[in-house]
C-alpha cells in the first residue's frame, strides 16, 4: 500500500502531482483520459470512480489526476488519498528498488522502432525534457516519425496544460532541429 510523501502543484490547475513512498509502476506510463480507459486498471479505475476526475496517469512513485473544472481541490482530494493508499506496490524487478524511468520511457519506444533517428530524439528528449516533465506531473511519448513529422503525445498534467501544446512544443521541435534534423516538424497526436 503506497503512502503519499508530497502532494504537488502543477502548472495545469486542473492537476496534482502525488510523489508516493513506494512505487505503482517501474519505468512504464500508465496513461488513461476516460473511464473506459480505466476499466482493466485497478488503479486508474478506482480514482475514476470518484467522480470529477478527467485523466490518471502514474508511472513509478508518480500518480497524476486530472480534475474536472468544476470540481475543487480541497473536497477531492482527501477522497484521492483513499484509493492511492490502498494502491498495490509493484516490487522492483532489478533488485534495488529504483528504475530509470526517464531510460526506459525513451528505451522503449526505441527498440519498437529500428529508425535510428526515432533512437536519437528519444535519447534527447530522455535527457533534456522527460525529467522537467516529470518533474511537473507529465509526460511525453513519441508516437510516429513519418518522413519529416514527428507525432508526440503529451500525458498526466502535460496533456490538457496550455503551455505544453504551445511554448513546450516549440522548444521540443527548435531542440530536435538544432540536435538532430532541421527538417523535422512536431506535432501532437
Amino acid at each position: 500500500m503506497p503512502k503519499i510523501a508530497d502532494i504537488q502543484e502543477t502548472p495545469n490547475p486542473n492537476a496534482v502531482k502525488f510523489i508516493l513512498k513506494e512505487p505503482v509502476s517501474h519505468g512504464t506510463s500508465h496513461s488513461f483520459k476516460t473511464a473506459e480507459d480505466a476499466n482493466n486498471d485497478p488503479l486508474a479505475r478506482s480514482l475514476f470512480e470518484i467522480g470529477e476526475v478527467v485523466s490518471v496517469f502514474y508511472m513509478d512513485k508518480m500518480i497524476t489526476v486530472e480534475k474536472t473544472d468544476d470540481a475543487e481541490w480541497d473536497e477531492i482530494l482527501p477522497t484521492l488519498a483513499v484509493p492511492i493508499r490502498a494502491a498495490e506496490t509493484v516490487k522492483s524487478s532489478n533488485g534495488n528498488g529504483k528504475a530509470a524511468a526517464a531510460a526506459v520511457g525513451g528505451a522503449i519506444a526505441a527498440a519498437a522502432n529500428d529508425d535510428p533517428k526515432i533512437g536519437q530524439i528519444n535519447a534527447l528528449l530522455d535527457e533534456k525534457i522527460r525529467p522537467y516533465l516529470a518533474s511537473d506531473g507529465g509526460w511525453l511519448e513519441v508516437v510516429s516519425l513519418e518522413d519529416s513529422k514527428l507525432t508526440i503525445r503529451y500525458e498526466g498534467a502535460c496533456g490538457s496544460c496550455p503551455s505544453s501544446l504551445t511554448g513546450t512544443l516549440m522548444a521540443i521541435e527548435n531542440m530536435i532541429k538544432e540536435e538532430i534534423d532541421p527538417e523535422i516538424e512536431v506535432v501532437t497526436a
